[in-house]
């Protein structure tokens, strides 16, 4: 699943090749991946320009300019776990499952929009409507000060895993990089999140920036579905030491990366460098996932 990274690639990449140009026509091909009138999507966005892009945690935002009187909208892009947002020649053919295609006015470019699970969704608009969006979210993980992190975690009763794959408390990480930071930070995943000591905070919020910074400068991850708008997978993959490596020999003391489900999800972790906390949190439901 695309996390902050990954969306991070994206918008520089939209930052570099798709600022200040216009999108001139608007097809949608699958209307179920519109979060709104489909008729009324195409036709809000289509005819306006791209003035800014804004990202926070997994949350992308096209600041649209109609050039007229009309208010300016936004295109919110969400790419679940599967979508891609991809700059392509117009004349190439339609890979499966392309839902919504962004003609550009010059170059013989577009914006197109696939998405095989179709978690994912595209959405038009209001300033107001994206400032409710992102204000249901809570401080992105890159931009998170050292004194709101610690605050945030005192008095939760969950386990860490969970609060940090909780985008209302914390925006931007999903399993990948909740696991390689509790790593980094020498934490096990199901220690509860209000009994972390004060050092082992400090330690996690500069483990999660530092990975996450990490991987903006590789382009993320890929392991199947996640390439950035020019149709290049990520190259984080091979630096990743705890997830997707079950029994495999832990890069710090050799000792076989284990696999728990916490909050119903996977969890990865090396039971010598991240020792299980002498009380387990109790278990949480997975939270629903937002649209």
């Amino acid at each position: 699943m695309p996390e902050l990274p990954e969306v991070e690639t994206v918008r520089r990449g939209l930052e570099r090749r798709v600022l200040g140009r216009t999108i001139s026509a608007v097809q949608v091909l699958s209307p179920w991946v519109i979060r709104s009138d489909p008729r009324s999507f195409a036709r809000e966005i289509g005819g306006c320009r791209v003035e800014g892009l804004r990202r926070k945690g997994k949350t992308l935002a096209l600041e649209l300019e109609s050039g007229n009187s009309a208010p300016c909208r936004y295109l919110i892009v969400r790419l679940g776990m599967t979508g891609q947002l991809t700059l392509t020649p117009s004349e190439s053919p339609l890979l499966p499952h392309t839902h919504v295609r962004l003609l550009l006015d010059d170059d013989g470019e577009e914006l197109r929009y696939r998405d095989p699970r179709r978690f994912g969704m595209l959405r038009c608009s209001t300033p107001a409507e994206a400032e409710k969006i992102f204000r249901s979210l809570g401080p992105d993980a890159l931009e998170i000060s050292q004194k709101e992190f610690e605050q945030a975690l005192r008095g939760r009763r969950g386990a860490i895993k969970g609060w940090l794959l909780d985008q209302s408390m914390l925006a931007g990480l999903g399993n990948i990089y909740a696991d390689e930071a509790l790593f980094e930070a020498r934490i096990h995943p199901q220690t509860p999140a209000g009994k972390i000591p004060d050092n082992a905070r400090i330690l996690l919020h500069k483990a999660i920036r530092k990975v996450l910074q990490r991987a903006v400068n590789l382009q993320g991850t890929s392991f199947r579905d996640y390439i950035d708008i020019e149709g290049r997978p990520g190259n984080f993959e091979p630096r990743l030491r705890v997830y997707g490596r079950e029994d495999k020999p832990c890069p710090r003391c050799s000792t076989p990366i284990r696999r728990v489900l916490v909050c119903g999800r996977s969890s990865h972790f090396c039971p010598r460098c991240q020792p299980r906390p002498r009380r387990i949190a109790p278990p949480g439901k997975p939270r629903k996932k937002r649209e």
